[in-house]
């Protein structure tokens, strides 16, 4: 019997193994994936949301607990719970010298990303090289890694975590955490949790699945089965606009469409349907993708000029191109009229001023619904390209309630062996929205209590056994 079961094999999963072990506790990972796609989610990030008072090496200026906590509190509206925020906001200003420790290289923010060099911490290789370094250093200190082994029920004696099954294997612990992630890869449920919309349209099957495609939320739904307390809506994600080529699923970062706010975006009628200027883009990509969910046939048509080019990051599939506004509609199939309607009317309401896609400028529409408040220029200058989008879900929100020790809650009771972290608690930080990364953010600081709680569990259970014998 090992003192500390790790299920999962991402962010969250890495930061609890590290923690229990460093604290003395033998540790065992259950990575559902094969070793060449291990990491989860993890692997397809790029940053890291850090609080901190002054500037810090990769880190300018300065990003302050108040301004974190506002922002979350703005993209989330309200629907979060203020004290586990906080916890996370406080901790990812104290968290990289560990990672540092850990292997973790963190660099300056590349082009295309220089507007949030002061909010969050870039990883030297994306997130893959995050994974791999803190897969090393678990290796390094006596962490028992298991690939293909995903876990299908735990074995509970009331709120206490007993042993865990994969297949006909029983793995016994004197304390558990679930880093599993959530049921964005559960095709099924995600049709259920969306529904059928007014067009009698089932939305979630045109989603595509930016995320890994191991996260089927098999441990979530044995959790509501055995009494956990849920928190979250089913049918809140990380849900990005990518481009609609992408593959079904694992896409990742290199499949965002960035040029959003530099353009206009329509839908499979050719009109507009929302702000593409409303905010920085760190802070409105996740929502981009909910948006074109609930677009006729889950489609839009992001639109740019030879203007916006070299202002973003490029996707990896290049975007279809004309030399005219008509010729571009018919290649993306759109109706030619109306297309044509839209970006005329959203031209004649451009009015000139500073433009700076850095900074929330004065270049916005008059008299135009829905109107563009920041970095509005006329679509007029060719080559033009468009980018057809779909919903891509990163993560879903549903998962499981906690508190400040990262301890799992059967009908309001907490467990004193069960641990939770990442994706499958994200949802008490954020019921809805998204600002970038502060999902590592979450995974990062609640991975760590969750490792370290889960060791003292250990540790308790043993005295105990001790003493009575």
């Amino acid at each position: 019997m090992v003192d500390v079961l790790v299920i999962g094999g991402g962010n969250a999963a890495l930061c609890a193994a590290l923690m229990a072990r460093e604290a003395g506790a033998s540790v065992l990972l259950l990575e559902s994936a094969p070793r060449e796609w291990r990491g989860g989610n993890s692997q397809h990030t790029r940053n890291l949301r850090c609080m901190h008072d002054a500037p810090q090496d990769v880190l300018v200026d300065a990003y302050t607990e108040e301004e974190f906590w506002q922002d979350l509190l703005k993209v989330t509206g309200g629907i979060t719970n203020e004290a586990l925020a906080r916890l996370t906001i406080r901790a990812s200003s104290s968290c990289r010298p560990w990672m540092q420790r850990h292997g973790v290289r963190f660099q300056p923010p590349l082009s295309g990303a220089l507007h949030v060099a002061r909010t969050n911490a870039f990883f030297m290789g994306g997130g893959k090289a995050l994974v791999n370094a803190y897969y090393r250093s678990a290796e390094a200190l006596g962490v028992d890694i298991r690939y293909n082994t995903p876990v299908e029920s735990l074995e509970l004696d009331g709120t206490r975590f007993v042993a865990a099954h994969s297949g006909a294997e029983r793995f016994e612990a004197r304390a558990c955490v679930l880093a599993a992630g959530g049921f964005e890869s559960n095709r099924a449920w995600l049709r259920d949790a969306w529904g059928q919309n007014e067009r009698g349209e089932w939305p979630a099957d045109n989603f595509l699945i930016r995320g890994t495609r191991f996260n089927t939320g098999v441990l979530i739904k044995h959790m509501t089965q055995a009494g956990a307390d849920l928190i979250g809506d089913p049918s809140q994600s990380h849900c990005v606009a990518i481009d609609a080529r992408a593959p079904l699923y694992d896409g990742g970062i290199c499949t965002r469409i960035d040029c959003v706010s530099l353009g206009v975006v329509v839908n499979r009628d050719g009109e507009r349907f929302y702000d593409e200027g409303e905010d920085f883009w760190p802070k409105r990509y996740a929502i981009w993708g909910r948006l074109v969910a609930h677009q006729p046939g889950q489609i839009g048509y992001s639109i740019i000029d030879a203007k916006a080019i070299g202002r973003f990051m490029p996707p990896v599939f290049p975007g279809v191109k004309a030399d005219t506004l008509p010729e571009l509609a018919r290649q993306l199939g759109l109706p030619e009229t109306q297309f044509m309607e839209t970006i005329t009317r959203y031209n004649d309401a451009c009015r000139i001023g500073t433009f700076d896609h850095t900074a929330l400028d004065d270049c916005h529409t008059e008299g135009l619904a829905p109107a563009k408040t920041h970095w509005a220029r006329r679509i007029d200058t060719p080559p033009f390209y468009g980018y057809a989008l779909r919903p891509g879900i990163t993560f879903t929100y549903l998962g499981l309630k906690t508190n400040e020790r990262a301890q799992v809650h059967f009908g309001g009771e907490a467990s004193e062996n069960l641990f939770v972290a990442g994706e499958m608690m994200a949802g008490n930080v954020l019921g809805q929205g998204y600002t970038a990364g502060v999902g590592m953010s979450i995974g990062t600081a609640f991975g760590r209590i969750a490792g370290t709680q889960a060791a003292r569990a250990a540790h308790k259970t043993t005295e105990a056994h001790s003493a009575a014998v």
